[in-house]
């Protein structure tokens, strides 16, 4: 029977490589092989580089024989955001206002610093039109479903890459976060997600949300994640928000335990109604935080819902799409989109600057809680996946995505990093989600202590599509 790497790392992937027992050409092979397999059930991806992808494996097989990589990812098959440039892929963004044809002759950052470490891009990933939302269907690529049940959604805006890494289709996943885009995904796929501090890893072009946005990894592990990392968070020259450009290392290992450590634990912030299944599988996993030695106290962090907040920030950033086309092609948006989007002009400049104001209230309220607290720790999301094609839970009073995902968006007004870490399975046999929200440019504190959890932690698989 051929070998198949439907639960391979990273990491691990890279030690076979090294060792002689694993090639490049063998692991692009059956990654392929499952995409044209899967990919039709549960639609992750805009487009396939198959040829360019098995040239490159055949390439990397050849550096590896010599015992000369090209880089610390040579070899491993990688996915990228439909929203993030790459030469000689389209990114069409999700909308049928975007030119076909178009030429496609840059790299963002993020697909630069891949491509040179050696990694090989496997293809694009699916999401909303502009990533406006939290789940991901657009007019242009239809309708992404979650491997566990495709009837429901992966999530979004990052759905077709947190799809595809709960599937193994490629080993790295690069997502984007503006208000919970790649932790919400990663909550309903059982996957980790990993929202860095904003500035470590640059972007360009500049998102229309502007500093809410965070670009980071979708993974199967903790420490592929990590991996990522190193390479995504390197300065690039294009980017106007760097904030600290220069990060740690990443895969700096986690300490023994976590004693000395004081985490704070919020089962609702204090105003979000949560699942009781939901609600359980996350207490149990706290209570491993205390079985590493942690000190965990009950608190709520302090503040109170931001939606409106956070509501003006976003609709005024989703404007800008309308600024650049015609009446006949914003006849073709998403209609909730356009929605948002004409909502954003009646924002005021001064209801916009007081939105800005409200932030950098909300962001210093958080740095002094994390004078006291290494971590505060929530709910990733307060429901289970819904039924896919709809932007909120069917027959519920939500109007609007965020609605629904309360414990994501604070953190993008902050800017702080926030991981999602799966631990375990809901009343439904769906993926369950923990958020590790650390003070901003304490990311290492999110990947260590999720690196220690997770070996309390079962690997979540999706039942087979068959």
């Amino acid at each position: 029977m051929a070998e198949t790497f439907d639960t391979l790392t990273a990491v691990t992937a890279l030690e076979r490589f090294g060792e002689g027992s694993l090639s490049p050409e063998a692991l692009v092979d059956d990654c392929l092989g499952r995409i044209a397999r899967d990919n039709p059930k549960v639609n992750a991806f805009t487009c396939v580089n198959e040829v360019e992808a098995r040239r490159l494996a055949e390439k990397s097989a050849q550096r590896w024989q010599a015992g000369a990589p090209l880089g610390p990812l040579d070899g491993i098959p990688v996915t990228i955001k439909d929203l993030t440039l790459t030469k000689g892929l389209p990114t069409r963004l999700g909308s049928t206002t975007t030119a076909p044809d178009g030429p496609w002759e840059v790299d963002a950052p993020i697909s630069r610093h891949l491509r040179s470490a050696g990694a090989i891009v496997i293809g694009k990933t699916t999401s909303p039109e502009f990533g406006w939302k939290g789940v991901t269907d657009n007019p242009l690529h239809g309708i992404t479903r979650n491997p566990w049940n495709i009837e429901l959604t992966p999530g979004g805006s990052s759905g077709g890459a947190a799809a595809a890494s709960a599937l193994n289709l490629g080993l790295l996943h690069q997502g984007s976060d503006a208000g919970g885009s790649i932790r919400i995904p990663c909550s309903f796929t059982g996957t980790f997600g990993i929202k860095p501090t904003f500035g470590w890893v640059p972007q360009w072009p500049a998102s229309a949300m502007s500093t809410l946005s965070h670009l980071g990894p979708i993974t199967r592990t903790v420490t592929d994640s990590a991996l990522m990392l190193n390479v995504m968070a390197q300065p690039d020259p294009r980017d106007g928000y760097s904030g600290n450009p220069h990060g740690p290392n990443w895969l700096t290992p986690p300490p023994v335990d976590l004693r000395g450590w004081r985490i704070a634990f919020s089962a609702n912030l204090g105003y979000v109604e949560v699942a009781p299944d939901i609600a359980q599988r996350v207490e149990e996993a706290v209570a491993h935080l205390e079985e590493l030695g942690a000190t965990v106290e009950r608190v709520d962090p302090g503040f109170s819902d931001p939606l409106r907040t956070f509501n003006k920030l976003w609709f005024a950033g989703a404007t800008q799409a309308l600024e650049k086309l015609d009446e006949q092609q914003q006849a073709a948006l998403d209609p909730g989109f356009l929605d948002i989007a004409r909502r954003g002009q009646d924002v005021s400049l001064s209801d916009y600057l007081a939105a800005r104001r409200e932030r950098s209230e909300l962001t210093a309220h958080m740095a002094a809680f994390h004078q006291q607290y290494d971590l505060l720790v929530t709910p990733t999301m307060p429901i289970a996946p819904f039924a896919a094609g709809h932007n909120v839970p069917p027959g519920g009073a939500h109007r609007d995505w965020m609605d629904w995902t309360p414990f994501s968006y604070p953190f993008n007004l902050t800017q702080q990093p926030a991981a999602s870490l799966p631990c375990g399975l809901d009343s439904q046999g769906l993926p369950v989600g923990l958020h590790l929200v650390a003070g901003k440019y304490q990311d290492l504190k999110v990947l260590q202590a999720a690196q220690l959890l997770e070996r309390y932690l079962p690997l979540l698989t999706p039942p087979s599509l068959a």
